[in-house]
């Protein structure tokens, strides 16, 4: 084929104008905001400052039932009164009272008094591919929403939390180029269906944005919440880290790596199990462990006060020892 023959098929190839790929772009991003910005609040809260005053702060929330329930980041209601206010894109301004916080999740539950709310639809970000559209929405000053639109950028991505003395590791963080705009932390990261998949938490640096994704644990932990105002967890009271497994029990095993006993906190129940520092974790009942995240989802609450056999390596010696998870007071 000569060149001309060449360059003449790349011309009838005629790629998509720049304008029709935005036009199209564009009316995904239109359909998403005109879909989820009426589930999008405004909040208002009340934090207590310095010397008792009061100081005011907020964020966004996202309507999840007709009846009035709500989704925020725990850190927007986070040392405020029990109650506030919601405004939404239509002029309503509601009273709302937060049902429940988790702060290890970085999840809070509100009830704004008033009915007839459009709720926004639930997705799964376990679904979510990098590269993906995700359109950002919040309502950071009332009577608008603010919609920003990127991609996927990353996904995996854990986030630690601390309430008190107590940390843990937010699982598959969604990481997103959408730009967070102030106030944003609590609203909604949407698909390109209008399906809510992340609730913004923060901002991880310039241009990216991290969001608490929506999935069968954090679905679990918003029922909790609506029903109980918390969500309970089983601790072990030690400091662990993820690490290789040594060679031979690598073969052993068939699998790289466990979790390593760092500390242990006196008189908690990894002390009364026995467990010291150095010990290797390599299964908790009967579940593997292979990390920090795949200890944390076998302590549910369904294991609190309740045996659940430890096995350690230490010293050249495979121990199973009798662990009695505690309820986590966050």
């Amino acid at each position: 084929m000569s060149a001309h023959a060449n360059l003449r098929f790349i011309s009838d190839a005629r790629p998509i104008p720049d304008d029709d790929a935005l036009d199209a772009y564009s009316r995904s991003v239109v359909f998403v905001a005109e879909h989820v910005t009426p589930s999008v609040a405004n909040l208002r809260v009340s934090r207590h400052g310095r010397g008792g005053r009061r100081q005011e702060g907020g964020g966004s929330g996202v309507v999840v039932s007709g009846d009035g329930f709500m989704l925020t980041s725990a850190h927007v209601v986070g040392g405020s009164s029990s109650r506030g206010h919601a405004s939404f894109a239509d002029g309503r301004d509601l009273a709302f009272d937060v049902v429940g916080a988790d702060p290890l999740s970085d999840l809070a539950v509100l009830r704004a008094e008033g009915d007839s709310l459009a709720p926004a639809e639930l997705g799964d970000a376990e679904r979510l591919v990098v590269g993906q559209l995700v359109v950002a929405i919040g309502n950071p000053y009332g009577f608008g929403g603010s919609v920003t639109a990127g991609v996927v950028s990353a996904l995996g991505r854990a986030l630690p939390t601390r309430a008190g003395a107590a940390t843990r590791l937010i699982e598959n963080v969604i990481q997103t180029d959408a730009a967070l705009n102030p106030g944003n932390s609590g609203g909604a990261l949407a698909d390109s269906h209008g399906r809510v998949v992340g609730i913004n938490t923060a901002v991880a640096g310039v241009g990216l944005g991290l969001a608490v994704p929506i999935n069968a644990v954090t679905r679990q932990i918003v029922g909790a919440l609506m029903t109980d105002g918390r969500f309970r967890r089983a601790y072990i009271g030690a400091a662990l880290g993820s690490r290789p497994l040594p060679p031979r029990l690598r073969r052993e095993l068939g699998r790289a790596d466990c979790v390593e006993v760092v500390e242990v906190v006196p008189g908690h129940p990894a002390d009364i199990a026995g467990l010291r520092a150095g010990d290797l974790i390599v299964a908790l009942g009967d579940t593997p462990i292979e990390d920090v995240p795949s200890l944390q989802r076998v302590l549910a609450s369904e294991t609190i006060d309740t045996e659940l056999p430890v096995v350690a390596f230490r010293e050249e010696r495979m121990l199973r020892l009798p662990l009695v998870p505690q309820e986590l007071a966050a």
